[in-house]
């Protein structure tokens, strides 16, 4: 299965919550293009875009266009990923975000901004925020607004003391603000430098462990395989993307450099992506793609900030190559 993937339970459950919602689940299924046995496995996975028309049928289908948020409110994570078990089993808060970075892989693969981890914690004026450091589909938020969703509807059944104090997202209103604020019950702000929420920092030290210590071994154990079957699984395209994203702003990245680092000559890279389709230099070009629109998106940085975190030698050189990838220079995106 070439590309990234995410967890069949995770699709699973979303065709359940559709279904409940008034979906038909043999045309959600049909929408998207997946086979029913292939849900009955929740460990088993399923290509990313699949998932992606899968969540916008289910849109359509149930004529609820805050779908999503809805259905990260509603799910457990446990019911989705392996990964939800290991967060019970974890001694604290700050534990079970810990294997969120470790195991979030299992439910959803995803490039993260600059190479980092999927989330951060970052202070602010004085506050503490939760980041999303993920590189989200242009026209997919659908995925922050699960994740979040599920990260703050989790914590309530802990206690009554707010986990978030604020919600900011690097995109437009999507125009159903009203079912954030009931979801999030704090404010929101759209069109932020981030996707992040400001939470409180006495969840942290919250003690969870619902679950006896050696489970958590146990559980980590078989995640860890797991992990080891994606990455064996993956395509050599998302495995070049994962190794060029770290040096990107360096302006150096080099076929001969990924080689090494994959443990494969230079030779057998190219001839390897040209059996997926694709090459080098057209991998490194969607890639550059991709992070600039997420750059640019909300006012996150500057053109010119921009054009340094995509290792281009000046703003010229990336503005060139903005227009040929949109047909539009980069400052329409800052307006």
């Amino acid at each position: 299965m070439s590309g990234p993937t995410v967890a069949a339970g995770y699709a699973a459950t979303l065709v359940d919550f559709a279904q409940r919602s008034g979906a038909s689940r043999h045309a959600l299924l049909q929408a998207a293009g997946i086979a029913p046995d292939s849900l009955a496995d929740h460990d088993a996975r399923i290509p990313f875009e699949r998932y992606v028309a899968l969540m916008r049928a289910a849109k359509a289908m149930t004529g609820d266009p805050a779908l999503a948020l809805r259905y990260g409110a509603a799910v457990d994570l446990s019911d989705i990923s392996i990964l939800g078990l290991i967060c019970l089993a974890s001694e604290t808060m700050l534990d079970a975000f810990a294997q969120m970075n470790r195991y979030g892989q299992l439910v959803v693969e995803a490039a993260n901004a600059d190479g980092g981890e999927r989330f951060s914690l970052q202070r602010k004026g004085g506050a503490l925020w939760l980041v999303d450091n993920r590189v989200i589909p242009p026209d997919f938020p659908e995925l922050v607004e699960t994740s979040f969703a599920l990260m703050v509807s989790g914590t309530r059944r802990f206690g009554d003391t707010p986990f978030v104090h604020e919600v900011q997202l690097s995109y437009p209103d999507p125009g159903y603000g009203d079912v954030y604020q009931e979801i999030f019950r704090a404010p929101v702000r759209f069109g932020a430098s981030w996707n992040a929420m400001r939470i409180d920092e006495a969840w942290l030290s919250h003690t969870i462990a619902e679950q006896p210590r050696y489970v958590f071994g146990v559980l980590a154990a078989h995640a860890d395989r797991m992990l080891e079957r994606i990455g064996q699984g993956q395509s050599l395209r998302a495995r070049v993307e994962a190794a060029a994203l770290p040096a990107l702003h360096t302006g150096t990245v080099s076929a001969e450099a990924v080689a090494g680092q994959l443990g494969i000559s230079r030779q057998t890279l190219y001839r390897r992506l040209k059996g997926e389709g694709t090459s080098f230099e057209q991998i490194l070009d969607a890639l550059r793609h991709q992070l600039a629109l997420h750059y640019l998106a909300g006012c996150k940085v500057s053109v010119k900030e921009t054009a340094y975190l995509l290792g281009f030698s000046d703003p010229a050189a990336f503005s060139r190559a903005f227009k040929r990838w949109t047909g539009e220079p980069p400052s329409m995106m800052k307006g």
